[in-house]
């Protein structure tokens, strides 16, 4: 397990570092004192979980979260019980109270290991499978599979799930390359649609389809887009 630890105190990384080394299948892929080397060093080193502070020079936890192309799993470890409830709205594993004691933080790592993918043996990069959105004040960190609409609008993109409709910062092109193809279609120059979630198919004009989407409704599928999806699910066999 590769871990990124986040803090802008060094003596709390070092803490972190010390309790870590008791565990010996995690590897420190590194460390971030603030927002901008957090997210910088996340890019690279592509970690399985973040020990993520929330109040840090340059930005919160919840900024670099968003920043992120790629969420990994996430512990949040802080000194302000007050962002206790923010933080498991946005689904992270745990929430470690400074000074972080050994035993908690030992059943935090045993919750990281009950997610994470069995190892392949291969570069392969995987598909995305979580993404952090932000509308105002409220937050998520949501499985993709949960996901039943990306909607683009211009250079940004909106996540439709479970009645809500947050923007993200990421382009519908840029999702579409991170995304499992098995799972998510493109619909047309403007939507990526999960087909977990279709109801059912409908003909629209000059051969193209409309698809309806639970909790969502309606989506127009171009009419190349549309022969793709008859081809694929066999409606014209």
């Amino acid at each position: 397990m590769r871990v990124l630890i986040v803090d802008d105190e060094r003596l709390a990384r070092d803490e972190l570092r010390r309790l870590l080394s008791a565990h010996r299948d995690v590897v420190i892929a590194g460390e971030a004192a603030t927002a901008d080397e957090a997210v910088t060093r996340a890019a690279e080193r592509e970690p399985d979980l973040l020990l993520l502070d929330i109040e840090m020079p340059g930005g919160s936890g919840f900024d670099v979260l968003e920043r992120l192309d790629r969420v990994p799993r996430v512990i949040f470890t802080t000194a302000y019980d007050e962002f206790a409830v923010r933080a498991f709205e946005v689904n992270a594993l745990d929430y470690l109270m400074k000074p972080v004691h050994p035993e908690r933080l030992a059943a935090a790592l045993d919750r990281v290991r009950s997610t994470l993918p069995a190892a392949t043996g291969d570069d392969v990069r995987q598909p995305l499978d979580r993404v952090f959105v932000r509308d105002g004040e409220r937050c998520w960190l949501i499985p993709v599979t949960a996901i039943a609409l990306f909607q683009a609008e211009g250079n940004y993109t909106r996540v439709c799930f479970d009645g809500n409709r947050p923007l993200v910062r990421t382009s519908l092109q840029r999702l579409e390359d991170r995304l499992d193809p098995s799972v998510f279609f493109r619909a047309s120059r403007t939507h990526i649609v999960n087909l977990r979630f279709v109801e059912r198919l409908e003909p629209a004009v000059n051969d193209g389809l409309t698809v309806h989407l639970r909790s969502v409704g309606e989506v127009p599928v171009s009419r190349r887009q549309a022969r793709r999806l008859r081809d694929a699910w066999s409606l014209d066999r």
